[in-house]
């Protein structure tokens, strides 16, 4: 768990620890242990932090991912999302998206 997050999130709501409590339930002894380290959320406990602070369980748990698209050249060209190489199914299917949400655009711009 992101202890230093938990604690960033309530301060930018400017809520005391006994608010942030409050709004979900529970003791202040016990979301001042999430803060502190001592006690760790539940899995259901871990969501309802999540959706009370508007952000992801991976954001609490400090896990971030790079979801950018890569474009890279090894000899061939090779395209590849989170530093693996899309499948021709998947570049299809991407490319057919693209097109539809195209079609769709133009469509609304008419």
């Amino acid at each position: 768990m992101n202890l230093d997050r938990l604690s960033e999130l309530r301060k930018k709501k400017n809520w005391s620890l006994q608010d942030t409590a409050d709004r979900l339930g529970i003791a202040k002894s016990t979301y001042a242990g999430y803060e502190s380290g001592y006690r760790r959320p539940s899995f259901e406990a871990l969501i309802m932090l999540a959706d009370l602070f508007g952000t992801s369980c991976d954001d609490l748990l400090g896990r971030h991912f790079d979801r950018s698209l890569e474009l890279t050249e090894r000899g061939d060209t090779e395209l590849s999302v989170d530093q693996r190489k899309l499948t021709e199914k998947e570049i299809g299917g991407a490319i057919a998206f693209i097109r539809a949400t195209r079609q769709i655009e133009e469509e609304q711009a008419l």
